[in-house]
């Protein structure tokens, strides 16, 4: 068995050519760009890359782009007041904090300063709530972007077992409320869980969100399962996931690479979100576009 590849690059390149070509038909109209304002706060080389990235796409797509690099030094107070300013700017429609953060700043406090309807990471509490109670909201960027990932395919996910290691708010809780909201049975593992291979052998779906090179091996993966993994881990040879890709490729069904996989959908997603709050703003319905 080799798996098929689920290809996130072609698909977030497709997402954003649509997206490029229905904004430009709408923009004029409007008066002015989706606007999206992203916070990155001193000199982090992986935050670096990130930022250049989403700044790039934007302007791909036609979304203006605010904000910008903050020296380490910024203050908690200073950040506060700058994102109160993007709150009332009309330009903007969605705000990011580029995190992790120096270690004198409190994220979460920033995080849920972003008025709800700009926040296009989907991290503030109305958010998540709205989430958790299957309503509709701005929804984080990794989760959805792999659901739509999976969609595009036409992977089938009502009744299947889903494995999700990893608990974090940015990755794993969100995207296992999505795969429960999809009639999947989620089973989350984290650290702490024993013997987590017996459990990911019985994934028809498996989550890998846990940031530890090849982490997953073959002999965790049950035969034709859908492996889709999320970690981005820096080497001297480049990034590469939690997943032995080589061995892995040979068992599963259906995987991931890394990159060119769920780091693409990311990025995509962001722009979807950020489009998704213009239209709110704007009175506008919003497209629907591949995945």
């Amino acid at each position: 068995m080799t798996a098929q590849i689920l290809d996130g690059k072609a698909l977030a390149q497709r997402l954003k050519a649509e997206l490029r070509d229905w904004l430009a038909g709408v923009t004029p109209k409007v008066g002015r760009p989706p606007g999206l304002a992203v916070i990155w706060v001193g000199e982090n080389p992986a935050s670096a890359a990130y930022v250049g990235q989403k700044q790039k796409s934007c302007a791909q797509v036609g979304i203006a782009s605010f904000g910008g690099q903050f020296p380490a030094s910024t203050s908690q107070k200073e950040l506060t007041q700058l994102i109160h300013q993007f709150n009332q700017d009309e330009r903007v429609d969605g705000i990011l904090v580029q995190l992790p953060l120096p270690d004198h700043l409190d994220s979460t406090e920033l995080l849920h300063t972003i008025h709800p309807d700009k926040d296009v990471d989907g991290l503030h509490p109305v958010n998540l709530g709205k989430l958790l109670r299957g309503e509709p909201g701005l929804q984080s960027c990794t989760p959805a972007g792999v659901m739509r990932l999976l969609g595009h395919y036409q992977i089938p996910l009502a009744g299947k077992q889903a494995v999700v290691l990893g608990r974090s708010i940015l990755v794993g809780k969100p995207l296992g409320l999505l795969l429960l909201a999809a009639d999947a049975t989620v089973t989350f593992a984290h650290s702490r869980t024993p013997n987590v291979a017996a459990l990911t052998r019985q994934a028809d779906i498996l989550i890998s969100a846990v940031g530890r090179v090849g982490f997953i091996t073959p002999a965790m993966v049950k035969p034709g399962a859908v492996v889709v993994d999320v970690g981005i881990n820096r080497t001297p040879t480049g990034l590469v996931g939690d997943v032995d890709f080589a061995g892995v490729k040979a068992v599963a069904g259906w995987l991931t690479p890394v990159p060119g996989g769920v780091g693409a959908m990311t990025v995509a997603q962001l722009l979807l979100n950020t489009v998704q709050s213009y239209c709110q703003r704007q009175g506008l319905v919003l497209p629907r576009f591949s995945g």
